[in-house]
């Protein structure tokens, strides 16, 4: 399971030129789901975007989580984080999780991060959306499930 996390001032997601959810200060994530992810997958990658402390301190120091300044999290699938396109220019999408596995293991991850304390909103699951976002710093971190990064 992969995930881009953007430490965000504030950021919403739209489908059909509506804005179905929006979060102030927090972190937007980008969650994609690979063949054979499983539910520890999503409680590890959920574990860490808890915890990840890539806030700053009253010394200016990324010390803190979004948990320790009140922050939301809006968790966005997207699938094309899977994509590979090494050896040509348009990507395949084979490691990409079938829809429904995805979906359950989206909505697990979701889960798993609101049970660690946080607010959570989402995106539509399969729906093109348009996300806007200030990206605050910028900051913006990867992480793998399977620690490829």
């Amino acid at each position: 399971m992969r995930a881009v996390v953007q430490r965000v001032s504030e950021a919403s997601v739209s489908v059909d030129n509506q804005v179905i959810s929006g979060i102030a200060q927090g972190l937007v994530v980008l969650l994609g789901v690979e063949v054979g992810d499983t539910e520890q997958d999503a409680a590890y990658l959920a574990g860490k975007i808890a915890k990840l402390r890539i806030f700053s301190d009253a010394e200016g120091k990324m010390n803190l989580s979004v948990k320790d300044i009140g922050g939301q999290v809006l968790i966005i699938s997207q699938f094309t984080l899977l994509g590979d396109a090494r050896g040509q220019n348009r990507p395949g999408f084979v490691k990409a999780e079938e829809p429904q596995r995805a979906n359950d293991l989206y909505l697990y991850c979701c889960d798993q991060v609101k049970a660690r304390g946080l607010e959570v909103k989402q995106g539509v699951f399969r729906a093109h959306m348009a996300v806007s976002l200030i990206n605050d710093g910028p900051v913006t971190i990867l992480l793998d499930s399977g620690k490829a990064f």
